[in-house]
């Protein structure tokens, strides 16, 4: 008998990375909606094949023949394949189509929707298949990426919460098919630290809030899966990139420092709170100074804030819908992108920002409304999507496959 045991010891310890990624593999398409990833982003490092977080982020891309920017997607998994096709970056299978496009979702995946997690497995299929095709996918921390780390789930739906607790069951599922190989590190309990209970809570929504506090912490697997990969803000070309908005602070305290920051307390190193510049109204995740209909964009203060930084025209923003569609203010300076297309916050039609080193910005719209808006310019028999072009005379129609 202690034969037998030994040799199956023996066996199980020279495989145990194989066991190990047959595990996670099993545990990614189990709570993915049915999703194989491809294989590692190779600038991992090659002796950690099960490292999640990256050795480092880049901040700063040089400009692409093409750059398409994406607002906030809130769990909706469907209205973000709409997107994603209407700026024909995803086929008929929902394969990376868009070839050496370069995209940017600037964050807000979590909240308000039923598909976080599916659509955290699916914005990360994308960029790992961009990347095998010569494309890049960036994704940004917005605000309730940041508020789901700290804990606060005001915005959680219950749909949202059973996710996180079906994630758990197969998640807990492959560290117990884990620990029975001796070749293996006991894997730690992911529950370890949370209340068994919290007061004011129903029971009813107990587990998944446990599950989603367990998955987001810092140094949860979730966070470190997906979220620890998230820039906070992002020059490409001469457009920077942030959900909220930045001033000149921010700027001057580093915006390489910023991503580094943040991402070292994603993944656990620097405490429970955020970093200060991701807090309060003045925060980079959420400022609306440039982006709030009801007020008047401060146009002085963005013009400042852009001239601190090299080479830069624009910024690029979402966090505050804008009900008319993706807009630009302050002579093009401030570039407004979040439609509430999720139909957990406003149910709009999907609209995204493209910038073509040809042609300038245009904005890829399914939304018939565009047509009453720019009356003089559309067919309004056109079926397809409509490209909005925005060069400094005005805009015109473009036909575009939605």
């Amino acid at each position: 008998m202690e034969n037998k045991e030994e040799k199956q010891k023996a066996l199980c310890k020279d495989i145990p990375n194989l066991l190990s990624s047959f595990v996670d593999t099993f545990v990614d398409f189990s709570v993915s909606g049915g999703l194989f990833l491809p294989s590692q982003n190779p600038s991992l490092d090659p002796q950690k094949p099960h490292q999640e977080t990256p050795l480092s982020l880049q901040t700063r891309y040089p400009a692409p023949d093409r750059l398409i920017a994406i607002g906030d997607l809130h769990g909706d998994l469907e209205k973000s394949k709409q997107a994603l096709r209407l700026a024909g970056l995803i086929d008929g299978s929902d394969k990376w189509a868009g070839g050496s496009a370069t995209v940017v979702q600037v964050g807000d995946v979590l909240d308000r929707g039923d598909d976080e997690i599916k659509i955290l497995y699916f914005l990360e299929k994308l960029k790992r298949e961009a990347m095998k095709d010569g494309g890049n996918f960036v994704t940004m921390n917005g605000n309730h990426e940041i508020m789901n780390i700290e804990g606060d789930f005001r915005y959680v739906t219950k749909s949202g919460l059973k996710e996180f607790e079906d994630w758990s069951y197969w998640y807990c599922l492959g560290n117990e098919m884990k620990s029975l190989c001796a070749g293996l590190e006991k894997p730690k309990n992911i529950y370890d630290g949370i209340p068994l209970n919290f007061r004011g809570v129903d029971s009813e929504i107990l587990h998944g809030i446990r599950a989603r506090i367990a998955a987001l912490r810092p140094n949860g697997p979730i966070a470190n899966k997906f979220l620890s990969k998230n820039v906070t803000v992002l020059v490409v070309g001469d457009s920077i990139f942030v959900h909220g908005g930045l001033l000149a602070r921010h700027v001057e305290y580093g915006l390489e420092r910023i991503n580094e920051e943040v991402r070292d307390w994603i993944s656990g190193l620097m405490g429970k709170a955020a970093p200060r510049y991701c807090r309060g109204r003045n925060a980079v995740v959420w400022l609306r100074k440039y982006s709030d209909v009801e007020k008047n964009c401060d146009c002085s203060m963005l013009e400042h804030v852009l001239s601190t930084v090299p080479g830069v025209q624009r910024m690029i923003m979402g966090h505050t819908i804008q009900k008319d569609g993706i807009n630009l203010v302050c002579n093009d300076r401030a570039v407004r992108i979040d439609v509430g297309m999720s139909k957990g916050c406003g149910d709009g039609l999907p609209e995204v920002l493209e910038i073509n080193q040809n042609s300038g910005l245009r904005v890829l719209t399914s939304n018939p409304l565009c047509q009453r808006k720019h009356k003089s310019y559309l067919n309004a028999d056109t079926k397809e999507g409509l490209g909005l072009l925005i060069p400094k005379s005005g805009s015109k129609q473009v036909e575009v496959k939605a």
